[in-house]
């Protein structure tokens, strides 16, 4: 993925970008503004923004340069300590938020049109419900999207760029995956183009761990070192016109006098590293630094200076945009819950959600690294890899005021399985599956199951923060499989 927060452009409101070094990544921003209707003057809905950065970790720091988006949205409202993506990829992750859905049930897997990112398939069964179309047709609300949608929208075979999803009223789309210059925008389905002229288009202004981690190089080459060194401080740079925008968003909402009724969130679509574990620069991986992202919102009475440890998920934010709205959510197939009532200091919630993610493989050997073998992916020249078909896991992230545990399950020949105390171990160093108790990893197993299997409201109702509430196996399907077996028996 690619792109950079950029400070000027036709889509000043919105858009992403990311910066570029050896490899484009990091912090693309994408913003999706909810309008009030019009009508009565006596009632005015609350007005919707959201913030969506690409690539910006939590646990490095990557806050860090965001001094005014800190000040003005989470010093302003309520910070989430514990918020979590469904899948640590961007297309999954943004299908996630505009579905409300984990990825088992609107099947988007992967950055490509075969794993369903911006497809024929996806446009026809998702994107008539995704919340903007909801809150568009079903709550009278006026819509704005800027930025970088799914990674292949714009291509000839999703539709070109004359394709407008459902539910926005006005769309400036980037052109499949982001970057900083010589780019395309879809104005409301109509070609912009842009070159390289910044002042005019710049896009916004240990272990026992599994087989792909192990492979990685410790210690590294001072080359890679080095590379990482400039990647990291490239990144937080580009942060920089990401906090000008922040700036300038509720600058304009407090002149218009709209602030007081704008709910404000500012998240990201999944983590990043940048070396941890020896591995180079992507984000593909179960362990925090690519799962857990930043969340902080400000609104009508949302009380200043609030964190919260309530877990939370990516599925979570288009629930709790229809339930500011006042829309039913008993009429969605949304998985995941409103997290409103936790603004307004409501206390009761889950304990669970899933994290899934399908690895990508070659089905041929990798030419630079003829020695490692099919079923690899995005290796770099010391080939070192960051991915394989086999990377294809499942995990039960578990938050409750007693317990911070990770059970996760991969779908390869060993059913390899990871188990972190977060409590006791919160740079996950120590995998303590076959360590912990077979009635703790039984319980996880189920939950786990549980939730896989689920669609829904029965996604919404696994391991509710509720005193009343007992964990009931009966509840589980008795097997669960993974689509990528057909991808193992092409390799065979």
């Amino acid at each position: 993925d690619g792109g950079g927060p950029g400070r000027t452009g036709p889509a000043r409101l919105g858009s992403d970008a990311i910066m570029d070094s050896a490899r484009r990544f990091a912090c693309c921003l994408l913003i999706c503004v909810s309008l009030w209707s019009s009508g009565v003057k006596c009632y005015r809905r609350p007005n919707i923004v959201l913030i969506l950065t690409d690539d910006l970790d939590l646990t490095m720091g990557g806050l860090t340069p965001l001094k005014k988006t800190q000040r003005l949205i989470g010093d302003a409202g309520m910070s989430f300590t514990n918020a979590f993506v469904a899948s640590p990829l961007c297309c999954p992750s943004r299908a996630s938020i505009l579905t409300g859905k984990y990825p088992h049930n609107h099947r988007v897997v992967n950055n490509t049109l075969e794993g369903n990112c911006s497809s024929a398939a996806w446009q026809k069964s998702e994107e008539p419900n995704v919340f903007p179309a909801l809150l568009r047709s079903a709550a009278g609300y006026q819509t704005f999207f800027a930025g970088k949608y799914l990674n292949q929208y714009g291509r000839s075979a999703a539709g070109g760029l004359q394709h407008v999803p459902p539910g926005w009223n006005y769309w400036v789309g980037l052109d499949q995956d982001s970057r900083y210059y010589n780019y395309t925008l879809s104005v409301n389905g109509k070609p912009q183009k842009h070159g390289a002229d910044y002042s005019k288009d710049y896009l916004t202004d240990l272990l026992d761990k599994h087989w792909l981690i192990r492979q990685a190089k410790t210690p590294m080459a001072n080359s890679s070192v080095e590379f990482l060194d400039t990647a990291f401080r490239k990144r937080w740079q580009t942060l920089l016109s990401v906090d000008d925008l922040v700036e300038t968003i509720v600058q304009r909402l407090e002149v218009r006098g709209e602030l007081d009724n704008t709910y404000i969130f500012f998240t990201s679509d999944n983590g990043y590293h940048t070396g941890q574990f020896s591995l180079p620069m992507d984000k593909r991986q179960l362990y925090e630094f690519d799962i857990r992202v930043p969340l902080m919102v400000r609104g009508p009475k949302i009380k200043p200076n609030q964190t919260s440890q309530m877990l939370v998920a990516n599925v979570d934010l288009g629930p709790t945009f229809l339930d500011i709205a006042g829309y039913d959510l008993n009429k969605t197939q949304m998985d995941g819950m409103s997290f409103l009532p936790i603004l307004m200091n409501s206390s009761s919630w889950r304990t669970d959600i899933l994290v899934e993610y399908e690895g990508e493989g070659s089905d041929v050997s990798i030419p630079s690294c003829p020695l490692l073998g099919p079923g690899l992916w995005f290796c770099y020249p010391d080939c070192v890899c960051e991915d394989a078909f086999n990377n294809t896991y499942a995990c039960v992230r578990t938050v409750t005021p007693s317990v911070n545990l990770q059970y996760c399950e991969f779908d390869d020949n060993e059913v390899f399985v990871e188990v972190y105390n977060l409590t006791a171990d919160p740079f996950q160093l120590n995998n303590i599956a076959k360590s912990i108790e077979q009635e703790v990893l039984e319980e996880m197993n189920h939950r786990l199951m549980m939730l896989q299997s689920c669609s829904g409201a029965t996604c919404r109702t696994a391991g509710v923060f509720d005193p009343r509430y007992k964990f009931d196996p009966r509840q589980m399907f008795q097997s669960h499989s993974w689509r990528l077996n057909r991808r193992r028996q092409k390799l065979k």
